[in-house]
């Protein structure tokens, strides 16, 4: 009987000491463990909130993995944008300050003494004014691509012919082509309209800029050609064609970029606002449409971007 009261007496102490024992390692790694999530959810407190605190390693360690690879993924994209935002700010500041000292720089030239000569005054007033004009020009491109990349620009949409939207656009630009004896053309006679639904104002705009881009970089006595052309059923294709400097591979990824410049001499002898690929892109977005750019480099590039077509009328068919 003594022996078995002292078996007894020994398991039942061993099973107190152990369960005592067992909820004391668990509590202290269960503090542990909350610690961990505790710092954690500093950090961030959408991914941890509302879980459910574990004391399982391997759950515990998959969690602090999958943390750690967010964060850093996390991190990286900041470090770009934060590259990125340098780069804008330092493009934004070159884009203003370049007019704007000019503008100052004739304006006080003119206060200084030179207002009471005539012609001189003239000449630094018309100077002047075309360096306001240029800022007036930057700041309008900034509104309507902020405008277009929050989504608050209104596209009207409407059915119209593409071919006239470019004839349009050739003889708006045939002045600024001639100066470099650019021959403006098309691919073929378009005798019959293509009919597209979109913005027309808008369109017209990305056919504008888009030829005024091969103009601005394409080689004296050359070419710009546009073509359309039946993508599927209900698409066309509008290429804008160019046998100029072309654009190194490098450049393609950036080049819708607002303020990118392949060129990037300070001198800016082109002009514009920087922000011409930018808007045509935003504005091909909003219209769900697709566009794309191929170039070689010496040799020449190809912008192209897709349009809704929509069936062209029977009296326009006759015309």
């Amino acid at each position: 009987m003594y022996w078995k009261a002292l078996l007894i007496f020994v398991v039942v102490n061993f099973a107190i000491c152990f369960f005592i024992i067992q909820f004391r390692v668990e509590r202290f790694i269960y503090k542990r463990v909350k610690k961990i999530y505790d710092d954690v959810s500093l950090l961030e407190s959408t991914s941890f909130h509302q879980q459910p605190i574990t004391t399982d390693m391997a759950t515990l360690t998959r969690e602090i993995e999958k943390f750690a690879q967010d964060k850093k993924l996390e991190i990286e994209t900041l470090k770009v944008r934060e590259t990125y935002r340098k780069e804008f700010m330092g493009n934004v500041s070159h884009e203003l300050k370049t007019p704007l000292f000019t503008v100052q720089g004739y304006i006080l030239t003119l206060l200084d003494g030179a207002i009471k000569d005539k012609s001189v005054r003239k000449k630094y007033l018309q100077r002047a004014a075309k360096g306001v004009e240029r800022l007036i020009y930057i700041v309008r491109d900034l509104d309507m691509i902020t405008k277009l990349e929050v989504g608050d620009l209104h596209l009207d949409y409407e059915e119209f012919n593409i071919v006239e939207v470019v004839e349009n656009s050739f003889d708006l630009l045939e002045m600024k082509a001639a100066k470099k004896n650019i021959t403006l053309t098309f691919d073929m006679a378009y005798e019959s309209p293509i009919m597209v639904r979109a913005d027309k104002e808008r369109i017209q705009q990305v056919v504008t800029n888009l030829v005024v881009n091969s103009i601005k970089y394409g080689k004296k006595d050359g070419t710009t050609e546009i073509s359309i052309e039946n993508l599927i059923k209900n698409k066309v294709i509008v290429r804008i064609t160019d046998n100029g400097e072309g654009i190194e591979k490098q450049h393609i990824p950036r080049l819708f970029e607002r303020f990118f410049r392949v060129d990037k001499s300070g001198s800016r002898k082109e002009g514009g606002s920087g922000l011409g690929l930018a808007i045509v892109k935003h504005i091909m977005e909003a219209h769900s449409e697709k566009i794309y750019v191929e170039s070689v480099f010496g040799m020449g590039s190809e912008f192209s971007f897709t349009l809704e077509k929509v069936e062209v009328p029977e009296e326009l068919q006759e015309s």
